[in-house]
């Protein structure tokens, strides 16, 4: 497997680019409308062939860059089941596996951040987390109807159940951090670790935190698959 997190700087997102070096085929999970040249050169000096595009859910934070990777590869692009994006080619449900070539990509529900967040288990060892489990982190649950309970619920009960050497990579990161572990994050994360679920919703609920900048532009246009309106 060819895995590569590329970095938006500007919304601080990652992009992760899943290959088969044997196919041909490759996924981006989390495009950024912005990056989509980038994203192109990169899959054509490695000789790969985009086949899908895949949201973790409907960002609120970037613009997707699906629509126009679709545009310009004829790939497929993936949402999760219940995220409203009707121009999305293909909908993923709760353990649904997608194959990329010989790669199996699981969907795995994580409702909380969003209502139809979906993390994805790439190959058996490397999670795409999204905007549910952070690195010494989580996603914010204060719209898009998010709940700090069904993510508390998520994260501890199916993503801390993996093996702990399962490699985390989270769909942002703020403080220059790429990769953490399954294990890490059970032991160090300070959101979850020895909180209960009531402790942990009194703290997401009182976080108090801005809006995000593009929230406004983004959240529309995703839904229409990146087409922003004039």
């Amino acid at each position: 497997m060819l895995f590569r997190p590329l970095f938006d700087p500007e919304t601080s997102t990652y992009t992760y680019l899943i290959g088969d070096r044997t196919t041909g085929e490759a996924a981006l999970v989390d495009s950024v409308l912005e990056q989509v040249d980038r994203d192109l050169q990169v899959l054509s000096e490695l000789g790969l062939t985009l086949r899908y595009t895949l949201e973790t859910h409907v960002h609120a934070d970037h613009v997707t860059g699906a629509g126009k990777l679709r545009q310009q590869t004829q790939c497929d692009g993936v949402v999760p089941a219940g995220a409203m994006v009707e121009c999305a080619d293909q909908t993923l449900q709760d353990n649904e596996v997608l194959m990329v070539g010989t790669i199996p990509i699981q969907a795995i529900a994580t409702p909380g951040h969003t209502d139809s967040h979906m993390t994805f288990l790439v190959d058996q060892t490397h999670l795409l987390t999204g905007d549910s489990l952070l690195i010494r982190g989580c996603g914010r649950t204060d719209f898009q109807s998010g709940d700090p309970g069904l993510l508390f619920d998520a994260i501890v009960n199916r993503l801390f159940n993996l093996p702990e050497e399962t490699v985390v990579c989270p769909g942002h990161d703020y403080r220059g951090q790429i990769f953490s572990t399954i294990g890490e994050e059970k032991r160090w994360n300070p959101r979850l670790v020895n909180r209960t679920r009531a402790q942990f919703i009194e703290f997401m609920n009182g976080l108090n935190l801005p809006d995000p900048k593009k929230i406004a532009e983004a959240v529309p246009a995703n839904q229409q698959c990146g087409q922003v309106a004039a």
